[in-house]
């Protein structure tokens, strides 16, 4: 099947822009919307993954330097079996929890005049009285991403490759936080300005406030792929 790095089509020494550029490229070469099919898009996903873990060595690589020695990096690792501790100063990653998630859809703002920059942009939503497929709450278990929770509720949220290789899924945070697992693919500007993928994120806080259907804001015109069939949402 060939090494993960093959499977990308990307050089061993490639860094992480080069990288993410090639994940991005292989995914929509691979979704199952333009040619490809679930299996490689799996198989695309899984050697992006396996290379930003450490875990992929380059092709023809058997751990030895020409004179019969390990590599620097081998031997690292060997230390570090041997007892080596990392460095207990560094701060836990937070593990995901259940959250109350309070949802905006992005598309009803320009009938009403909002901005992403409003403070009282929920305020304002539940005067509004919208319907709960534009405005509502809903909670997101730990195991859950926020994408699985609105779907397990019957809301029709849009989304394309559910692998964190497109922005069809994207979301806004205005309170609370989202993981963003290794695969994350948002340039990182956007992330700082609170952009997350739901198909991929899991609730690091106990309360949420996101904006969904965000994907047609025009600094994500590039990072879509064809969507699935968006659906207007069920009401309970």
């Amino acid at each position: 099947m060939g090494s993960p790095f093959e499977v990308l089509r990307v050089d061993p020494d490639a860094d992480d822009d080069e990288l993410r550029r090639a994940y991005r490229r292989r995914a929509k070469e691979a979704h199952p919307d333009q040619g490809g099919s679930v299996e490689e898009f799996q198989r695309v996903k899984a050697a992006y993954e396996t290379i930003l873990s450490g875990a992929a060595d380059p092709p023809d690589v058997d751990g030895t330097e020409p004179d019969g020695s390990r590599a620097d990096a081998d031997a690292g690792a060997d230390d570090a079996r041997a007892g080596a501790t990392p460095d207990t100063d560094a701060d836990p990653d937070p593990e995901p929890q259940s959250a109350a998630v309070e949802y905006l859809n992005f598309e009803v703002f320009d009938d009403y005049g909002w901005s992403l920059d409003d403070d009282d942009l929920f305020e304002r939503a539940a005067e509004a009285d919208l319907g709960t497929t534009d405005h509502g709450r809903f909670r997101v278990e730990a195991d859950e991403t926020l994408l699985a929770a609105a779907e397990r509720r019957g809301f029709a949220w849009p989304f394309a490759c559910r692998g964190g290789a497109c922005a069809n899924c994207a979301v806004v945070l205005v309170e609370g936080e989202l993981s963003t697992p290794v695969d994350h693919i948002l340039p990182g500007e956007m992330v700082d300005h609170g952009v997350r993928l739901s198909c991929v994120g899991k609730p690091l806080t106990e309360e949420l406030s996101v904006v969904f259907n965000v994907k047609h804001m025009p600094d994500l015109e590039e990072l879509r792929l064809p969507p699935r069939p968006f659906e207007r949402a069920r009401t309970d």
